[in-house]
C-alpha cells in the first residue's frame, strides 16, 4: 500500500494522499481510479510494519530465552499481533504484523501469490550461467523453486548483493537455492512483501502502524485482486 501512495495511484478526494494521512467517514478514497468504500461503522484491521533484526525468532517466547519479535511490539488488549509470513532467525528486514485474521489470510494464501523481494549477499560474484539457473528453476529436497527475477545489487571486495523475487514462503527458501549453486548466504534481508516496502527510516527493531485507512484500501483491493483472479 505505500508503493500505491507514493506513486500517486491513492487519491483522497482527488488529490494525491500522503503516507500517514488519517481519513474520515466524509472522504472520498480512490484506488486505480476506483472507489474504495470505507466503513467506519466497522472496527478497521490494524497493520504494523516491522524491521526485524537478524537474531530474533517469530514466535510469542522461546524456551531457550532467546529475543522474540512480539517482544518490541505495542500491546494489543483483548487480541494478538498476528505475523504475516516468517522470517528465520538470521535473516532480518520486512515483517508485518496484523490484529485481523482475514487480512493475514489474504496476504499468506498461495493463490494470491503476493511478491516477496529479498536483499542477498553471498561471497563471489554469479556466473551468467548461474543466473540462469536461479531464473529458470533449481531443485530443492521439497520441489522445484525459482526466482522471479534476479538482478545484480553491487557490492564491494568478495561480497556481492543481488536482488531476487519470488512468489512463495517455503522455509529457507532463497537461501536453500543459493546453497544449491554452492553459494552459502552471509546476510539475507526482505525488503519488500507485496505493496509494502521496508521504509529507509525505520531501524532495526522499531515498527510503524499504517494508518486505517490505508489498512481498510489493502483489504479492499486484494478482495478485488480474489474476484478478478
Amino acid at each position: 500500500m505505500e508503493a500505491a501512495i507514493a506513486s500517486g495511484r491513492l487519491r483522497v478526494n482527488g488529490v494525491r494522499a500522503a503516507l500517514g494521512q488519517r481519513v474520515g467517514p466524509s472522504d472520498r478514497i480512490v484506488l486505480d481510479g476506483r472507489a474504495v468504500p470505507l466503513r467506519f461503522g466497522e472496527r478497521a484491521a490494524r497493520v504494523l510494519v516491522y524491521h526485524k533484526p537478524a537474531g530474533e525468532l517469530v514466535t510469542t517466547r522461546d524456551p531457550s530465552g532467546r529475543p522474540t519479535v512480539f517482544q518490541h511490539l505495542p500491546g494489543l488488549p483483548g487480541g494478538h499481533w498476528i505475523a504475516i509470513g516468517r522470517l528465520d532467525f538470521n535473516t532480518g528486514g520486512l515483517l508485518l504484523f496484523t490484529d485481523s485474521g482475514e487480512l493475514a489470510n489474504r496476504l499468506m494464501h498461495p493463490r494470491n501469490e503476493i511478491e516477496r523481494e529479498y536483499a542477498v549477499r553471498v561471497r563471489g560474484e554469479l556466473s551468467r550461467e548461474q543466473l540462469l539457473s536461479l531464473a529458470r528453476g533449481v531443485m530443492l529436497e521439497d520441489g522445484p523453486a525459482r526466482f522471479d527475477s534476479i538482478e545484480p545489487g553491487g557490492g564491494t571486495g568478495s561480497n556481492r548483493w543481488y536482488r531476487v523475487v519470488l512468489r512463495e514462503g517455503r522455509n529457507r527458501e532463497v537461501r536453500r537455492m543459493f546453497e544449491a549453486l554452492g553459494l552459502p548466504v552471509s546476510r539475507l534481508m526482505r525488503v519488500r512483501f507485496g505493496p509494502f516496502r521496508l521504509p529507509p527510516f525505520l531501524r532495526r527493531g522499531q515498527w510503524r502502524e499504517l494508518d486505517p485507512g490505508e489498512a481498510v484500501a489493502l483489504l479492499r483491493m486484494l478482495g478485488s485482486e480474489k474476484k478478478e483472479g
